[in-house]
């Protein structure tokens, strides 16, 4: 439920059909979806999630990981526009890691957390505005969605079975209600989904 501050709580993340965020080779493993994560629906996609958000919630290892590809990217003038400027707000914005073994943030406008991840959201929800925006990080937004505490989902749909790997949606989540307001196609297949979260 949004409060006074009218900050939403959103999280992105890609699927495949069966509705794996990797595949069955461990968290590394993205062979299927490495030819999605380029098309113009996808990078669409990324566009859309940033555009209202002022702070980035991250778990450690995505974090590390996209700490070390897009701060090039925001520097290369070569880039495609659309990644530029998510790698532009990625550096610039407030981010919030949640780690229990890093002490110290090696980003700038980065806090580390080591407390459970509503308590530290319903914070964040309190204070400030704009949106506060998950990051692919399946560590943050499983805790999310046990709590009920996600406003929108912004999902890539990739159309391969990958037979294996992790899952999104566990059996015990609360029973939720959503309403999808965009919806787009590329021409591989893929499909990009936003889900607002009906309360």
């Amino acid at each position: 439920m949004t409060n006074s501050t009218g900050r939403r709580v959103t999280a992105n993340l890609s699927l495949t059909l069966d509705g794996r965020y990797h595949g069955p080779g461990g968290p590394g493993d993205f062979a299927a979806f490495a030819p999605y994560v380029i098309t113009e629906v996808a990078r669409d996609q990324m566009n859309r999630i940033w555009e209202g958000a002022t702070t980035a919630v991250l778990g450690r290892i995505n974090a590390e990981g996209f700490m070390g590809y897009w701060p090039s990217v925001a520097e290369d003038e070569n880039a495609d526009p659309r990644d530029r400027g998510y790698a532009k707000w990625l550096v610039d914005t407030e981010k919030v890691v949640f780690s229990t073994t890093l002490t110290e943030a090696p980003w700038e406008r980065t806090r580390i957390v080591n407390a459970p991840v509503a308590d530290v959201v319903t914070d964040l929800k309190a204070t400030g505005g704009g949106d506060i925006l998950v990051n692919s990080s399946v560590s943050v937004i499983k805790p999310l969605l046990s709590a009920d505490l996600l406003d929108r989902l912004y999902l890539m749909i990739f159309p391969q079975i990958a037979g294996g790997g992790g899952r999104l949606f566990d059996d015990g989540l609360p029973a939720t209600k959503w309403t999808l307001t965009h919806q787009e196609t590329g021409e591989l297949g893929e499909i990009a989904m936003v889900y607002d979260r009906v309360r």
